[in-house]
């Protein structure tokens, strides 16, 4: 921001582009556009009262709603919140606010105290500065002014803001004109003049401008121009300042001569004349986003008087916006370079770079250099370069570099210049360089650019931009797609762009395509990197870690290390953390086209085939850490490419819940093919992930896919290896007639087929869903033989969770003190193998048996030590199941407002972990809770809810919770 919008923790807001609300470099939330409307309408009042009719009238017109007075109300109360600590500037006096905002705290503010200081410059022959403060001025101006706030007022003002703008910008082109930058203006106003034709004094300027840059011929053609569209569309002739110019260019009027400045006369040596060039491109009128950046860069750069020279690099991947936020910084920093600015485009990303010495020779032109003064060579005329800069405060843009080795003699070298890049590749081995990683647009500033663009709004519009993946340029050409085509609706275009198969092809428009902007990169590369390009656009998941990517690519993790790096110094891979990597959607899409293309087939499955392997191998180990004494490596398919070994269960979990999204993925895409068997193992070693909640939902989907691969397939144990882990998941959420589906299934299949491992799976599952539908002789029948089961081929983990279900089976049918013995069997057993998270389950089991043999206070200690591990685990489900075990033994034991609190953590908890059933039974306690402590009306709320979530589980508690309500009748 400029001087004066805060420092520090300062309060700042802004309305020269969207309505925000700051405090230091923090974005505060501003609320809802309506919120943001009356922030605006207090802040432009400028501290002066607006009552709640002036308010209503400015935010909805003349057909407010007829809780309009109400809505200011919770507007200001959450404007005050937002404020903080500052709240108390939000006032309420005579039925109405104001907001004061303190001096220099509103950029509109501050724009108008710059624009002020400019013209006492001015007046004072103080052109230059004049013209600085003006540049400040108008930077504040950062898109659309109040962008997306409705409201009658804020559009009435909007338009006097935007007006506002451009007599500022016509004021500071006009001292651009005053102080000899007649050149550099040129490109500025043409795009102005195409933006609003009907602006005389903006053609008034480009005529000077031309006339003086030695284009008579184009200002006068300019006129010609002016004439016509001025005729067609108003019936009017040019105004009379505008037709007096014309006469003077005509005759080609001395009084039109740019200003002389003794300094800019002055040789710099034998046959070099001082010239002060302005190369930079126009700026761009719409740019958005990236304002973090922008300032790092801006900071930068205008700190380069008096100090050597400073080198800013801006690096990321094509089409992520690098040369247009570095016009954009240029242009914003031009008056801290008032000997000139030079541009070049190095043309880095294309099949043939621009040459060093071809540049230099352009440069030592623009500099005044005559062709027979010119050397040969890099080395000379790098050497005749500096000294032409020396004693000069030159900003030279080098665009689109290709590397370090191309950049270095086009650096000025000397004090008081500087040198800002912009290249795919990280110029890591630029010496000194302050380097700049560009990102994606956040979700805001992507919306604010398509809308800008295409000029409209629409709900559809954010998945526009997620499927452009926030790229700037993809942005762009979708937006430019949806204006060329009036017929569209945004919904329309959001539906093409819904197809990851066609989506690189929609995103054309004109000569822009995404695809050129990755074509370059991919052509640069090695044949070693590009093959490690297009393998890594065949995964699925959202990133790959370093030895997932070693065997997707089939090397030596130090050999992938180097290649990944090489890629995102590239810009092609993004280094999301240390030993991570992810492709951007859109890149990841044109590299799987790539391999699609140029990659045979066998080995694009032979890739894949490595990276399951990868996954089932280490998932295997994870399973086996927090399940000693399960034999079930002995019982996998066969992998041929290693796996991960972990040195303790925090980091296998670490592992296993860090790459959950990666290996269901992988789990997912290998559905066809030979691959379903070992996806399917995954599956079941990787059932930790659903089990703990925290990735229930995609769990079950993948799961779901797979199911109907196997079935296709007609590979039972496939399919039965699947059904088990889903019909335990499906009991857990209190599904039970899913869980029931699946467990049948399996218990079928295990008939279809020898396998030990589904057979016993399949028994145990079915032995706990007959408990819980309170099917008891069955359910011990079912668990009986899945203790003979696992017993048979050796599992000692399962022979323990076997015991405990039985325990509580006979807890269900009044065997209290078998299940606790039961109970102390399956801990001790536990303990024997070295359980850990196992361990828990043990204990929780144990304390249920106490608490119903009336030792709560034993019970409870069990489950403060369950509590600990689960938590530590990250198995959120169990965590809130315990806290609902623990409610439930306080308000046995008399202690309600303890088993109150219990329950609510077991609400909040439970949320995001798909444990609806939990979250019922929870309410269930925490309503009779309640009742004890006299809340009657909020317990039978608690017991609706409940009822409800059980009626749509078709839960066996559905009974229970229906005779609670009764009874509170």
């Amino acid at each position: 921001m400029a001087e004066g919008v805060g420092d520090g923790r300062r309060l700042r807001f802004t309305v020269l582009g969207p309505v925000g609300l700051w405090r230091g470099g923090e974005r505060l939330d501003a609320g809802s556009p309506q919120q943001r409307a009356l922030l605006a309408v207090l802040l432009l009042r400028g501290g002066r009262v607006a009552s709640a009719p002036e308010l209503v009238d400015a935010l909805w017109g003349e057909d407010p709603p007829a809780t309009a007075v109400a809505a200011l109300r919770t507007y200001a109360f959450r404007l005050r919140k937002a404020l903080g600590p500052d709240a108390g500037i939000l006032v309420s006096e005579s039925r109405g606010y104001a907001l004061l905002a303190g001096a220099g705290s509103l950029d509109l503010d501050v724009a108008e105290r710059l624009a002020a200081e400019a013209e006492q410059a001015r007046g004072s022959g103080q052109a230059d500065r004049a013209r600085a403060l003006l540049s400040q001025a108008l930077g504040l101006w950062t898109g659309e002014t109040m962008a997306g706030v409705p409201g009658p007022y804020c559009a009435v003002q909007r338009t006097r803001l935007e007006e506002r703008y451009l007599t500022l910008l016509e004021t500071r082109l006009g001292l651009d004109l005053e102080t000899g930058h007649h050149a550099e203006a040129v490109a500025e106003l043409t795009t102005l003049v195409a933006a609003h034709p009907l602006r005389e004094r903006l053609r008034e300027l480009l005529m000077l401008a031309l006339y003086r840059s030695g284009r008579q011929a184009e200002a006068l053609a300019a006129y010609a121009d002016t004439r016509r569209l001025l005729a067609d569309e108003l019936g009017t002739d040019p105004g009379a300042e505008l037709a007096a110019l014309h006469q003077k260019i005509l005759r080609a009027d001395p009084g039109l001569a740019a200003p002389r400045s003794a300094a800019r006369e002055a040789a710099h040596g034998p046959g070099v004349i001082s010239v002060r060039p302005a190369q930079l491109p126009a700026d761009i009128r719409d740019f958005t986003g990236q304002s973090f950046a922008a300032k790092e860069l801006r900071e930068q750069l205008a700190a380069a008087e008096g100090r050597p020279m400073v080198v800013a690099a801006i690096s990321g991947i094509g089409g992520v916006g690098k040369t247009a936020l570095a016009i954009h910084v240029a242009h914003g920093v031009r008056p801290h370079f008032p000997d000139g600015q030079l541009y070049v485009d190095l043309q880095g990303a294309g099949p043939g770079p621009a040459d060093p010495e071809a540049v230099l020779g352009a440069f030592l032109r623009a500099l005044g250099t005559p062709d027979a003064a010119m050397p040969r060579g890099v080395t000379e005329r790098a050497a005749l370069y500096r000294s032409a800069l020396d004693g000069r405060r030159v900003l030279v843009l080098l665009d689109n570099a290709r590397d370090a080795a191309q950049v270095r003699p086009l650096l000025p070298g000397t004090r008081g210049c500087a040198a800002l890049i912009s290249s795919r590749t990280r110029m890591t081995g630029l010496e000194g360089a302050h380097l700049v990683d560009l990102d994606i647009m956040d979700p805001q500033e992507a919306l604010a650019l398509f809308s800008r663009i295409a000029g409209v709004e629409h709900e559809a519009a954010p998945d526009v931009v997620a499927a452009c993946g926030h790229l700037p340029l993809a942005i762009r050409i979708a937006a430019s797609r949806l204006a060329a085509r009036r017929a569209w609706s945004v919904a329309d275009l959001a539906r093409k762009l819904a197809d990851e198969r066609n989506r690189l092809r929609e995103l054309r428009a004109g000569d822009l395509a995404i695809t050129a902007t990755f074509e370059w990169g991919y052509g640069q590369l090695s044949p070693r990197q590009a093959r490690a390009f297009r393998l890594l656009g065949l995964p699925c998941g959202p990133d790959i870690s370093l030895p997932a990517a070693a065997a997707l690519l089939g090397l030596a993790p130090p050999e992938a290390a180097e290649l990944l790096e090489s890629l995102v110094d590239a810009s092609l891979l993004e280094s999301a953390a240390s030993d991570r990597y992810r492709c951007h959607d859109l890149v990841r899409l044109y590299a799987r086209s790539c391999a699609e293309r140029d990659e045979d087939p066998a080995q694009r499955e032979a890739a894949l085939s490595r990276l399951l392997d990868f996954y089932l191998a280490s998932t295997a180990q994870v399973y086996v850490i927090e399940r000693p004494g399960d034999p079930v490596l002995d019982h996998l398919e066969p992998t041929q490419w290693p796996g991960l070994v972990f040195d303790s269960n925090d980091a296998a979990l670490t592992w296993l819940f860090t790459e959950a999204r990666n290996l269901l993925a992988c789990a997912r895409a290998a559905a066809h093919g030979p691959g379903l068997r070992r996806a399917a193992d995954l599956m079941l070693v990787a059932k930790d992930l659903a089990e703990s909640g925290a990735d229930d939902r995609q769990y079950v989907e993948v799961n779901a896919h797979l199911v109907a691969a196997a079935q296709r397939a007609d590979d039972p144990r496939a399919e039965g290896r699947l059904h088990c882990p889903m019909a335990h998941l499906h009991l857990l959420a209190g599904r039970i007639k899913e869980a029931e589906q699946s467990a049948q299934a399996a218990l079928a299949l295990q008939l279809r087929c020898t396998d030990p491992v589904l057979s016993a799976h399949a028994l145990n599952e079915s032995g706990i869903l007959a408990s819980v539908q309170r099917r008891h002789e069955e359910a011990e029948a079912y668990l009986t033989q899945a203790l003979d089961a696992f017993r048979h081929y050796g599992n000692r983990n399962s022979t323990a969770s076997v015991l405990a279900n039985l325990s509580r089976l006979y807890l269900d049918v009044g065997r209290v003190q078998e299940a606790v013995s039961l109970a102390e069997q399956a801990l001790a057993m536990y303990q024997a193998i070295g359980a850990t998270l196992r361990l828990a389950s043990g204990k929780y089991n144990l304390a249920l048996a106490l608490a119903q043999a009336d030792r709560r206070e034993d019970a409870l200690e069990q489950l403060d030590q369950v509590l600990h591990i689960f938590r530590h685990s990250r198995y959120r489900r169990w965590e809130a199941m315990t806290y609902w075990r623990m409610a439930e033994i306080h308000l046995a034991a008399g202690r309600p407002t303890q088993a109150a609190g219990l329950a609510e953590q077991a609400l909040a908890t439970s949320r995001g972990t798909g444990s609806t059933w939990v979250r019922a039974n929870a309410l269930v306690v925490l309503g009779r809770a309640l009742r004890r402590t006299r809340h009657a009306d909020r317990a039978r709320a608690c017991w609706e809810e409940a009822l409800a979530i059980h009626e749509q589980l078709d839960s066996p508690e559905v009974a229970d919770v229906r005779a609670l309500l009764a009874r509170a009748r």
